[in-house]
């Protein structure tokens, strides 16, 4: 389901200038936002023209907005505008911002300018730093230039991101795998520096809820997709078993109030369930519940991430680094045992065992072609947190079991270094789509470094500037 993001409308004028030109301009920039189906909050009621210019009205919009559940405001220029009451405003509610004024007509025949809104969004930019406030800029540009619609949406999908980041929660069941190093992380500092809470059960809790739901057949839902959407090969008991983890992970997951989970998946589960995790992981997945393996935290917040910058309209993969391509010098492997989305396969996966264990509850599948590929992991060591992405694409390559893709960068031995020398892991998240702009603007108001593995960052602001 697309994510809803709500905006706050701050169209702002400066006495000097044009009056019923800025008026004007509120009007016509409200009614492009309501055609193009952009939910926004606006600021009629606030004063009679509708426009932020008075000291007096920034604490009456901040309460609307703050009532209202905005997640980010436009400061729309639609005269020169006044510059330190959008930065008063701004600097109130911390939330993502985008600064952007309509283009200016030709001059009058007599030499006067109504509007100079390009001057006016240099001078809100100025005192925008001034307060700290971070902010994204969309060009100078007409209603009807497509950027102007990009640049909306694209906003919308940075606010997405920054509103599900600052609200994380994440279900923890059990500790990470002894021999997964790796994965450790840093509760206190997670919560300190980003508020990101884990909520940690001991594993004999999910046993306990698993066991529950098997005996009073308790997970239909579940079983019935894996009926529905997999080639089974393992015995029905064991297929039950992986209907009832994945209903006990939905249901703790929403017990503790989470939006994603980190699962301890060997080797204490398969002692007591008989089972991997891999095809029950899958299914919560793919109903954008993400949850990954060994138990990596940092992979859930990057999972989390991920589909918050496609605004919630495709499933993300948690993939391996793994090996290079046999033939193709810049390809890759990206694989993990089997609990990909089921609607990413390209063929109708097989329920399975894993490629290094013995017990069964995988899936076993390639993944489906795409060329707009964007992969991305969170991650941080030493108190200082990153985020590395960028892009690729599939390509052919040998058939493998487990969950898999193959694809192509620009320049893996780039890549690889890029892994090695961190605070990366072997671990990433993909999507079907190339957010990169999306989730590099994104990075400067969560307070963490966007680290592009191709040198695109020139690219990216061109993107963002609306070239």
């Amino acid at each position: 389901m697309t994510a809803k993001i709500k905006l706050g409308f701050v169209p702002t004028r400066r006495s000097v200038f044009s009056a019923p030109d800025a008026l004007k301009y509120r009007d016509l920039t409200a009614a492009r936002m309501k055609e193009l189906g952009i939910d926004f909050v606006d600021i009629k009621d606030i004063n009679p023209e509708g426009l932020l210019f008075a000291d007096e009205d920034v604490a009456k919009i901040a309460a609307k907005f703050r009532k209202e559940g905005v997640d980010g405001i436009i400061l729309a220029h639609c005269n020169f505008g006044t510059e330190y009451v959008c930065a008063r405003l701004a600097k109130e509610l911390n939330l993502p911002v985008l600064l952007w004024g309509p283009l200016d007509e030709r001059p009058l025949p007599d030499g006067r300018r109504l509007r100079d809104t390009q001057c006016g969004l240099f001078a809100t930019g100025k005192v925008l730093r001034r307060f700290q406030v971070k902010f994204t800029y969309l060009t100078n540009c007409r209603l009807s230039d497509p950027v102007f619609e990009r640049g909306l949406r694209d906003f919308m999908a940075v606010c997405n991101v920054v509103k599900t980041f600052r609200h994380i929660r994440i279900l923890q069941m059990g500790p990470r795998p002894f021999d997964f190093w790796t994965t450790m992380c840093n509760e206190g500092e997670l919560l300190e520096k980003f508020n990101i809470q884990l909520s940690p059960i001991p594993l004999p809790e999910l046993l306990a809820e698993v066991r529950k739901i098997r005996d009073g057949n308790g997970a239909k839902e579940e079983l019935e997709i894996l009926h529905d959407k997999t080639i089974i090969k393992i015995s029905e008991p064991k297929v039950e078993t992986v209907a009832a983890l994945a209903r006990a992970m939905r249901n703790l997951i929403e017990k503790y109030g989470c939006q994603a989970g980190a699962i301890q998946c060997w080797t204490a589960l398969q002692g007591e369930l008989g089972i991997m995790p891999c095809a029950a992981n899958s299914i919560l997945n793919d109903l954008g519940i993400p949850v990954v393996c060994e138990t990596d935290i940092h992979g859930a917040i990057t999972a989390l991430m991920a589909e918050a910058a496609v605004m919630n309209e495709s499933r993300s993969f948690f993939a391996d680094w793994t090996v290079r391509h046999p033939d193709n010098p810049n390809g890759e492997l990206l694989q993990h045992c089997g609990p990909w989305p089921i609607s990413i396969a390209k063929e109708k996966p097989e329920l399975t065992c894993p490629i290094a264990f013995d017990d069964e509850g995988s899936l076993s599948a390639e993944a489906k072609a795409g060329k707009e590929l964007t992969l991305t992991r969170f991650d941080g060591d030493n108190g200082e947190y990153s985020l590395l992405l960028g892009n690729a694409k599939s390509v052919e390559g040998p058939k493998i079991l487990g969950t898999y893709m193959w694809v192509e960068v620009d320049n893996i031995k780039r890549l690889e270094e890029k892994v090695v020398t961190g605070p990366y892991i072997h671990h990433c998240v993909g999507v079907y789509k190339n957010v990169v702009p999306i989730l590099y603007e994104a990075c400067k108001y969560i307070g963490i470094k966007a680290d592009l593995y191709d040198p695109i960052e020139e690219q990216v602001k061109a993107y963002l500037r609306g070239e």
